[in-house]
This record gives structure tokens, sequence and C-alpha cells, in this order.
């Protein structure tokens, strides 16, 4: 597994040296390791789908499930902007996008059925969803019931690199004969009952419930903090090797502090206000 982990994400599926780039410069993603320990900000809750005639443009987010009836073009050169008309049988949505107009109607068919998740709104009067996630729907169209969403920016958004095209690159590397080398020490991961290495960066990327997520979330934080409280000892025990530190020669004297003290302020205070005069 190790040397799937050193692979330069180029050579995943739908990477290519152009997406690589623009990882490894947005996020600093260049290996397969650094995918994996690319960890969610946060998980939406994909469990639940709505009837067009029961949302809420209140709401965050939401996903429905129906077909494209239409598409249509609107507005004029760089304001143009491609509309599908989508249905449910309760009611019709606009699902909206501003770019990628050609991809979309390329591989978007009229009457198949998909599902489409997004943030609602009000647009003309008319309930929208600006710049959807669309998947054809079937029983492995939504891969975890709480969906990862990671974090991205403007430049890659613009080159059609989202959350979910994060997610998928890591689905390749996430394997089920994928194996992982367990980092911890045995007897502390049965001593404090944690979850294993490879199941718990399983959970982060693709969860099955909010405890499992839990668990994988505390084994994680956990070997982060070992690992960084056994190298502050190794830094001691580095320093105490080569250093003792200030020898006092005569410690008859003890050090008056408070007089010490208020020679030191009392510099500070002179400085100060001569400065700020």
């Amino acid at each position: 597994m190790s040397e799937i982990l050193d692979q330069e994400i180029k050579y995943l599926k739908g990477v290519g040296p152009k997406r690589a780039e623009l990882l490894a410069r947005e996020l600093n993603i260049l290996t397969c390791r650094d995918l994996l320990y690319f960890f969610p900000y946060k998980y939406i809750d994909r469990s639940k789908f709505y009837a067009i005639k029961e949302i809420d443009t209140a709401q965050a987010f939401i996903q429905v499930k129906g077909k494209i009836n239409a598409f249509r073009l609107e507005g004029q050169r760089h304001k143009q902007r491609l509309v599908a008309i989508f249905s449910d049988g309760t009611g019709t949505l606009e699902l909206v996008w501003f770019k990628g107009l050609q991809w979309i109607t390329s591989n978007y068919q009229l009457n198949t059925e998909y599902i489409a998740f997004g943030r609602p709104a009000i647009y003309n009067n008319r309930l929208s969803i600006a710049h959807p996630e669309l998947e054809p729907a079937g029983k492995d169209a939504v891969l975890s019931p709480l969906q990862p969403q990671y974090s991205n920016t403007e430049k890659l958004k613009s080159n059609f690199i989202t959350s979910k095209t994060i997610h998928k690159m890591v689905s390749q590397v996430l394997m089920p004969s994928a194996q992982f080398i367990e980092t911890l020490p045995d007897y502390l991961v049965k001593k404090f009952r944690m979850m294993d290495l490879g199941e718990s960066i399983r959970q982060m990327h693709f969860p099955e419930d909010n405890d499992k997520l839990r668990k994988a979330i505390y084994r994680l934080k956990f070997e982060e903090l070992f690992y960084l409280q056994l190298n502050i000892l190794a830094q001691k025990g580095r320093k105490m090797a080569v250093t003792q530190g200030l020898v006092f020669s005569n410690t008859s004297c003890p050090l008056n502090l408070p007089k010490l003290r208020n020679v030191l302020f009392g510099k500070f205070e002179k400085t100060w206000v001569r400065g700020n005069k």
C-alpha cells in the first residue's frame, strides 16, 4: 500500500498532469497519501429526499429525484446561462448553470431520472438551484448518506474540480483491498479501544453513520497529538543532552525579582513615552 500512497495523483483516472498541477498549487495535494489525509471539513446528511412541492428556500441543501423535461438558453453572450426544467411529478424547479453549458447538454439527457442536489433559491419568482450536483438515480448513486464536503478554491471550481470530484478521486485509492500499516503501538490501540488506521481513514471519507465517524475522528486526533507529544519529548531530550543551561557560580545572593521587574518596566515605560510623544 505504501507504493500506492507515494504515487503522484496525476496517474489517477480523470486527473492527469493539468489537474494534478492545480491540486498541488491550490490544496498542496501531490500524492495519494496527501489526498487520503485531506479530510472533509464537514458532512451533509443526504439520507433524505424531498418532493419539489415541499422544498423550503430556508433549507441549506436539498436533494430531489426527477427528470429533465427541457433545456433552454437565457441571456446574451457572457451573461448567457443554461436552464433545465426539472420535474418529479409534484412540481418543477429550474437547474441553472453559468459555466460549462456545452458539457452539461452533452452529458445529461432528457427524460432520464437524476438526483439533483444543491442550495434552493427563488429567482424571478421561480424555484431554482444554481450549479447543482447531478447524478443518475440508482442504488449506488449516493455512496454514503453522510456526504463529505472538502475545502475548495474558486480556481479549482472554475476548472470543474469540485468536492464531489475530490471524493471520487479518494474512492479510487480507497479500494476494498487497500491495506494500511498501523502507526500506533498495538497496546495503545487495544487499551483505548480505538479504530484501526485503515478503517479510520475510510470512515472519514465514507462514513457509515455518525457513531463510526466520531470514533474515526477520535482515533486520528489521538494519533496526531500522540506524535506531537513524542516530538516535544524528543526535542527536550536532545536539548538536555547537549546543554546544562546557565550555571550560577554564586548562589548565596538571591535575585531581587521585584526590584528587577521595576527596573525593566521603568526602562520600557520611558522608551514607550518618548516614542509616543
